[in-house]
């Protein structure tokens, strides 16, 4: 290929990201200490992956309050100390030549568990062993964790503020762009789930409704940050009946370009763990499709492993970017590999010199 649109440059506002190949968030359960401070882990992991020649890394789900953990070991931006922190990731990171993302989440009813290693154990932390309670849009627990209390309306504009701040963080870390997370069954999610909020207040029920903390969000980090790029990941289907479908999360899209939002990066799933999920290659793209024929650029993300196919979904026009997860877990170095492949003209200049030798 003469000039595959996967290392052509993308523009995110006033930010130009290098390549349109990213990297997707993966919790990494390693702040050790529980403070929510990315560590040396968190340094050699991004730093490998900007280094690989992705053009954006996108930070694990961060807790934009300490209940919005994930889990005790997960990271999080409300203070000062993880604030310096992701600074420095910034630097090593851009150093590297990619931009860096951070996805800013509350996991809701899916808060406080153990995190999710080989030989652990499963399911929520006790509040007597480092857990705390949870909360959602209901009382109804996540299967195999703890209830969770429901959130009263009075409490939702502090959530939002929580929102605004971590961003506000972010860009003084000197982040590039900032991902909303409402997949996966967390807060965001849960409140755009049929399944998981059963409120009958204006924030349940219809649509509009079930969306409208979400478009808070968007909207309040939009105003405070008129230049920031915000991407919003959501889950566009439930993959159940009564679930979230994808029609919906077309409406969605469509409310949050006029919010302000610049992206959106499709996934599915993650708030039902009976759902039936046909789980093989480009399995989500479909997802990204619908979602950008609302009117909003979109991500595809789920089992891209090829270089053609990742070509194939925005030669197409499924997608804007391509973000891959687990394949850049095994091959930080995968970008460099398949700009080869796909013999794009910058190829070469995306190996870092000291490789040079071991070019391919």
């Amino acid at each position: 290929m003469a000039d595959p649109l996967l290392f052509r440059p993308y523009r995110l506002r006033r930010t130009e990201v290098r390549n349109r190949l990213w990297v997707s968030p993966m919790c990494q359960y390693s702040a050790e200490a529980q403070d929510g401070v990315p560590t040396d882990w968190h340094l050699s992991h991004l730093g490998g992956l900007a280094r690989g020649g992705a053009g954006m890394v996108i930070m694990e789900a961060t807790g934009v309050v300490p209940e919005g953990r994930i889990s005790p070991f997960c990271l999080g931006l409300w203070n000062d100390e993880q604030e310096a922190a992701f600074a420095r990731l910034a630097e090593v990171v851009h150093a590297h030549g990619a931009k860096l993302a951070v996805q800013l989440g509350h996991a809701g009813r899916k808060a406080s568990t153990y995190p999710w290693m080989p030989g652990g154990p499963e399911g929520s932390v006790p509040v007597g062993s480092g857990g705390w309670p949870t909360v959602a849009p209901s009382a109804a627990a996540f299967d195999g964790f703890a209830e969770p209390r429901a959130l009263e309306r009075e409490e939702l504009p502090e959530l939002v503020r929580a929102f605004v701040a971590a961003s506000s963080r972010a860009v003084r870390a000197g982040l590039d762009a900032v991902e909303i997370h409402a997949a996966h069954g967390y807060l965001l999610h849960q409140f755009l789930s049929p399944l998981s909020n059963f409120r009958t207040d204006a924030y349940g029920g219809a649509l509009e409704n079930r969306a409208r903390l979400l478009r808070e969000v968007v909207c309040a980090v939009r105003a405070e940050h008129p230049e920031l790029p915000i991407l919003v990941r959501i889950s566009a289907t439930d993959w159940l009946p009564g679930g979230f479908e994808l029609h919906e999360a077309q409406q969605v899209a469509a409310w949050l370009a006029e919010d302000g939002a610049d992206l959106v990066d499709c996934s599915t799933g993650g708030n039902a763990p009976e759902a039936p999920i046909p789980v093989g290659p480009s399995y989500q793209v479909h997802c990204a499709a619908a979602v950008r024929d609302a009117g909003i650029p979109t991500g595809a993300v789920g089992l891209i492993t090829e270089a053609a196919q990742a070509e194939g979904i925005l030669v197409t026009g499924q997608a804007d970017v391509v973000l891959l997860g687990r394949a850049l877990l095994r091959d930080p170095h995968l970008p460099l590999r398949w700009a080869h492949e796909l013999r794009a003209p910058g190829a070469d200049a995306l190996v870092p010199r000291q490789y040079w030798r071991a070019r391919f």
